[in-house]
């Protein structure tokens, strides 16, 4: 019954994320829902920069000081291994929607491409952004990475394999194309307003910082494998001399 629950459980925050994800790519590209970055009546200045500020804040908290380690072990105390992730996966998921439904448009326009050319290409861009964030998650496994391989292997009663380090694919040349996905998304619009340019900005910020601690976390899992990579590979962007040196000297390695 545990092993069921644990799946059942797993699957309600899988499936709360995939609609807060689709949401959120909605949200951003200013798609056809009921709530999007530049919808609504705009308020006071102050009060939209407070509003936004704090809830980019409430995510990005959330979501870093829930993937650390040190909190995981005191996390587990009270939540069972199998439903960590999951549970870590629907709360990111839910303050992902607080974030959309609260938050304040400021509409004062930076830049409109009104070349079609120009305006497609934009849109290219951003869905591109899209597709290699949603790519890197089956890279580096993506049933794992959102708490589903963790209970069915609950259920069939199984213990999870060490973890491993590889570098499939995108990572052979750059360390995050998951956040490098995001960070193209944010910014690829053929209009782009205050409160988007405020939204991007934020969260290419924390994409940074957050980088930062969970490289420090990989670093104290795969010690010198994962320093090696670093001093190889570049961190999101491919830059020629980074991608010559990971294809001389990088190897597939198990993750």
């Amino acid at each position: 019954m545990a092993g069921i629950f644990s799946l059942l459980y797993g699957g309600i925050a899988y499936s709360v994320f995939t609609a807060s994800f689709l949401y959120l790519v909605a949200f951003v590209g200013n798609l056809p829902v009921p709530k999007t970055i530049d919808s609504g009546e705009a308020g006071p200045l102050g009060a939209a920069l407070i509003v936004d500020l704090l809830l980019v804040g409430l995510f990005a908290v959330q979501h870093s000081v829930m993937a650390r380690p040190w909190f995981k072990q005191w996390w587990t105390r009270m939540v069972p291994k199998p439903i960590e992730r999951s549970t870590y996966v629907l709360l990111s998921s839910l303050v992902l929607v607080v974030l959309c439904w609260q938050w304040r448009p400021i509409s004062a326009p930076i830049w409109s491409v009104t070349n079609t050319t120009g305006s497609a290409l934009l849109v290219a861009i951003f869905w591109s952004g899209w597709v290699l964030a949603f790519t890197s998650t089956f890279l580096i496994n993506h049933f794992e990475l959102f708490g589903l391989h963790q209970v069915y292997a609950r259920l069939r009663e199984r213990a999870l394999p060490p973890a491993a380090f590889r570098t499939p694919l995108f990572y052979r040349w750059m360390r995050h194309p998951l956040y490098l996905g995001f960070v193209i998304s944010f910014w690829a619009t053929p209009s782009m307003s205050a409160g988007h340019l405020l939204f991007a900005a934020v969260m290419t910020g924390y994409i940074l910082i957050a980088i930062q601690f969970e490289e420090r976390d990989l670093t104290g899992l795969f010690g010198d494998q994962y320093r090696r990579y670093r001093e190889q590979v570049s961190m999101l962007f491919p830059w020629p001399a980074a991608t010559a040196a990971a294809a001389r000297r990088v190897q597939p390695r198990q993750r």
